[in-house]
């Protein structure tokens, strides 16, 4: 029977009317009547529970499709019945809108986090204690697969300090935090954010570098240049009189003077090469080919390349390439001399879609508090060094968009790392 109404009626009305005749023919010792209706009662009572049975089915199928995210499916009701057809339509409705806003909240998520993976910014949601609960890519990047912050940024969040060194990164890495307390489901969370500033504190300092450089040079030219010409003249007519013994301490003077003014021009010259840096015309650079032509610049056994076999193009300015390897190589060959078993390392490879170049020695290394001034202007450890080298490397390669680091320790070698985006 469709109709539940009547079906409920009937039923409740079966049971009553051979209810009543049980118990007659019960008083009236009929016991084959009896029994042939307590017979029919069960029968009844059975269709009864089944009749009930499909509408518990109904709710059980509701709730299966919610526990198992179908919520696609459309109910039907059991019998026809004007309300038990609102009913299933009321419930279709109501998993159709959980549906909806499931799928707007998928949505709203996937989007959130594909944009948050698309900033330059590392975003983390972590506990107080520093486990991380969630991190974009460019978390995942800077601090690698890990379940917990380092104490560094943990320290620094807890002390509210703006700007934190990670020490044992391989690139250098200076990172600005910020974090905000938040709730969320009853617990506390710290939204943090970072930022790798140290290339834009590079090029500050190199901005900052070159414009004093200017600066100086400018004005020192400007005070050498009459003095060289007046020396000049000066040397001149003292030669074309007959020299006296005064006159001969003089031109010896002003000999030196010239001499001396000329050496400090050249000094200001090399100088002005760290304001006078073209920026890099890029190209596709085979690295394999790259290395075979500084195996021809150096022919030297202690000096071995290495490459892997892989045909992705390095784009850079060959040329301020060649400068910056032929120098790191050459440095490298001045702290090995007096080594009788130095090797010298190059190494080329693809790591987190950027290329990676090392440059290691066995020579005699370097003080911690000389490898964090090695890259400033003027800075040198070399008798008669001018301390242009290492800075002129390291503008060429951040005018690349790329990073070097040193690791060294003195008796033990050094290495350089060089960073580039493909």
């Amino acid at each position: 029977m469709k109709n539940y109404t009547y079906s409920l009626a009937v039923h409740v009305g079966s049971i009553t009317l051979f209810a009543i005749a049980g118990a007659f023919a019960v008083t009236q010792h009929l016991w084959f009547c009896a029994t042939a209706c307590i017979v029919l009662l069960t029968g009844i009572c059975i269709s009864l529970y089944r009749t009930q049975n499909r509408q518990i089915r109904m709710m059980q199928r509701i709730v299966e499709c919610m526990k198992n995210n179908d919520l696609s499916q459309l109910m039907c009701a059991p019998f026809n019945n004007p309300t038990m057809q609102q009913l299933a339509t009321d419930m279709s409705t109501a998993l159709k809108n959980i549906r909806t806003h499931l799928n707007e909240e998928e949505t709203k998520h996937l989007y959130y986090e594909n944009l948050l993976n698309q900033v330059d910014t590392a975003v983390i949601v972590c506990h107080s204690d520093g486990r991380i609960e969630w991190m974009n890519k460019p978390a995942q990047q800077l601090l690698g697969n890990r379940n917990k912050l380092p104490q560094e940024i943990l320290s620094a969040i807890r002390s509210r300090q703006a700007v934190v060194q990670l020490p044992h990164s391989v690139v250098p890495t200076e990172l600005s935090v910020s974090a905000t307390h938040i709730q969320l489901k009853g617990k506390a969370y710290w939204l943090v954010s970072l930022k790798n500033i140290h290339t834009a504190l590079e090029h500050t300092e190199m901005e900052a570098w070159q414009k004093l450089i200017r600066v100086l040079t400018h004005e020192i030219m400007n005070s050498i240049t009459p003095i060289i010409s007046l020396a000049d003249t000066l040397n001149e007519r003292c030669q074309t009189y007959s020299p006296t013994s005064t006159d001969t301490l003089m031109q010896q003077g002003l000999q030196i003077i010239q001499r001396r003014s000329k050496g400090l021009l050249e000094f200001v010259e090399n100088y002005r090469k760290l304001t006078k840096i073209a920026p890099p015309v890029k190209n596709n650079i085979r690295v394999n080919d790259f290395f075979e032509d500084l195996k021809q610049l150096f022919a030297d056994t202690r000096i071995t390349f290495h490459c892997p076999d892989c045909e992705t193009p390095w784009k850079a300015d060959r040329g301020q390439m060649e400068q910056v390897f032929i120098n790191l190589i050459k440095n490298a060959q001045e702290a090995c001399c007096d080594n009788p078993s130095a090797h010298i390392n190059i190494y080329a490879h693809i790591d987190d879609e950027k290329w990676k170049f090392i440059i290691s020695d066995n020579g005699e290394g370097m003080l911690p508090e000389v490898t964090e001034r090695i890259f400033v202007p003027f800075f040198t450890t070399k008798p008669g060094g001018s301390g242009i080298g290492l800075a002129l490397c390291k503008q060429i390669i951040v005018l690349h968009r790329g990073q070097i680091a040193v690791t060294s320790e003195p008796d033990k070698g050094s290495e350089f790392t060089l960073t580039f985006p493909m």
